[in-house]
């Protein structure tokens, strides 16, 4: 049977409760939503043309890659994440299973319940990722960089550099780096929303921890989704580019680039049986990864707007409910099975049955191009949603809005500010004398956080948040963070007092003032 690897990272899913948008900074967008990353991130200089070479044919009449391929392989970076302490060492006797997949892009099997005891090790991971900016903005992969204490970067010219996490969204896997210095070279931003199937694209990365490989494809498919994989929550994208060039270990978080030389995707994930390229990979396109950044940038923290549909592709509501779209003419678009609460969709007049097939003048055959779509607006934008109800199409104007029914704008660290707590990573000698492999100390309660509303005091053990185990400070923060911006906004935390090591359960609504 076939599997997605998951630390190549597949984020996917066939029904969304609402569409997540994660847009850029506006401004710098021209009419149809494109933008450039010397716009985002050179504060709006023009256009570097001086770094876009046109395609070429070589003698023989076949396409010509190396001007695309030397123009980025110098901003294409290796990365190597290295985390401190993250598991502790397995005991003698027992052999130690390592994926290679997990050599490359992650470290072990950290996360998950399988603990021992022993001195703790430091697990290094290795990826790729791309210079977006002349001051040295890097986009990679959340996952390559996930949980890291340390993240160095190795340039084309074999420099290396000290990297700044500056922010992450795993709802894309997609993070945002940056290392100190001024004139790298760097890969401008492409149209991946023009790309066409059976286009050349180049994946260009650091495949099995081998530096600057580039490989050629085309791209295969568009808007790709429902590949397999369980996303993490019900925001997680659906709307890759597939191509065939050859994707391995080690290019999570390199570059898709066209013959142009232009970034258009960010390797993500594969798709295999063995864990090595098999002819399918996926990447994000740009026009989600940069507005992710950019972001991240402005604001600390992706910014997403929601239609507020419970939704599916049409063809496959067509076989769930037969008798529901029995009368439904067409065979693409998204339909609408049900909504959220304070629906901004439900609120402009879109009826469960309805089918969406155009946003603001664009169409949109599936779920995950609607989602595409959506993308490129923040909550209070307004947009044009065209349905298909019966025989006739209607058009609506809807306000998007953000998962609290509203269109505020979310800072990093809110999250962290409501409950009011800091934490600190448990010894070894700790854990050795609690009886546990995992878990993380509450070093102090502020009085008007929610913790302390809940009866959570300095010294309680935190094991388990939302039903994920928890190894260091980082690991309660990002759950916390991700919950503050999820719809439910809800912890659940399992953990004991040291003192009388009564195990204690708590349920804090972050959503509550």
């Amino acid at each position: 049977m076939k599997k997605i690897w998951k630390n190549i990272s597949t984020y996917a899913m066939v029904a969304l409760v609402s569409i997540g948008a994660t847009y850029g900074m506006y401004r710098f967008m021209d009419a149809k939503g494109h933008y450039s990353s010397s716009d985002i991130f050179s504060y709006g200089q023009e256009f570097d043309q001086q770094n876009v070479h046109l395609a070429s044919l070589t003698a023989d009449g076949y396409p010509d890659f190396t001007k695309a391929a030397e123009s980025s392989i110098h901003a294409v970076v290796h990365i190597k994440s290295t985390v401190k302490s993250q598991a502790a060492a397995q005991p003698q006797g027992r052999q130690r299973m390592i994926d290679p997949f997990e050599y490359f892009f992650g470290f072990g099997d950290r996360g998950g319940n399988d603990f021992q005891y022993g001195n703790p090790q430091p697990s290094v991971g290795f990826g790729s990722g791309v210079i977006i900016s002349k001051d040295g903005y890097i986009i990679t992969n959340n996952h390559v960089i996930d949980k890291a204490t340390e993240i160095e970067v190795t340039l084309n010219d074999n420099s290396k550099h000290s990297a700044k996490l500056i922010g992450a969204d795993p709802t894309t896997d997609i993070a945002l780096l940056k290392i100190e210095g001024n004139d790298f070279a760097y890969v401008p931003f492409g149209d991946s929303d023009n790309l066409k199937v059976g286009e050349w694209v180049l994946a260009v990365g650091n495949p099995f921890n081998l530096t600057s490989t580039v490989t050629a494809g085309i791209v295969s498919a568009k808007g790709r989704g429902g590949i397999g994989a369980g996303g993490k929550n019900d925001m997680t994208i659906q709307s890759f580019i597939q191509t065939d060039a050859a994707i391995n270990p080690g290019n999570s978080g390199g570059a898709l680039v066209n013959t142009n030389g232009q970034l258009i995707g960010i390797n993500t994930a594969i798709y295999s049986q063995t864990g090595n390229f098999a002819g399918y990979g996926f990447a994000v396109p740009i026009s989600i990864a940069g507005k992710v950044v950019a972001d991240i940038k402005e604001y600390g923290a992706v910014q997403r707007a929601v239609l507020g549909v419970m939704i599916s592709d049409l063809s496959v509501a067509k076989e769930a409910a037969p008798e529901k779209t029995k009368n439904l003419k067409i065979n693409e678009g998204a339909y609408v099975g049900g909504f959220a609460e304070h629906s901004p969709a439900k609120q402009a007049g879109i009826e469960e049955g309805d089918v969406i097939i155009a946003v603001n003048g664009t169409k949109v055959r599936s779920v995950g191009e609607l989602q595409d779509q959506v993308n490129r607006f923040r909550p209070g934008d307004k947009v044009k949603i065209t349905v298909k109800r019966g025989d006739a199409d209607k058009t609506f104007d809807v306000t998007l809005k953000n998962s609290d029914g509203n269109t505020s704008v979310v800072k990093k660290g809110d999250g962290l500010a409501t409950v009011g707590a800091a934490f600190k990573d448990l010894s070894a000698e700790k854990k050795k004398e609690y009886g546990i492999s995992y878990g993380v100390e509450v070093a102090g309660v502020d009085n008007s956080g929610k913790f302390n509303k809940e009866g959570i005091t300095k010294g309680f053990i935190i094991q388990k948040i939302n039903n994920q185990p928890v190894t260091s400070p980082s690991d309660v923060e990002s759950i916390i963070q991700a919950a503050a911006n999820s719809q439910d906004k809800a912890l659940f935390i399992t953990g004991f007092y040291p003192t009388t090591g009564a195990r204690k359960y708590y349920a804090i609504d972050l959503s509550e003032k």
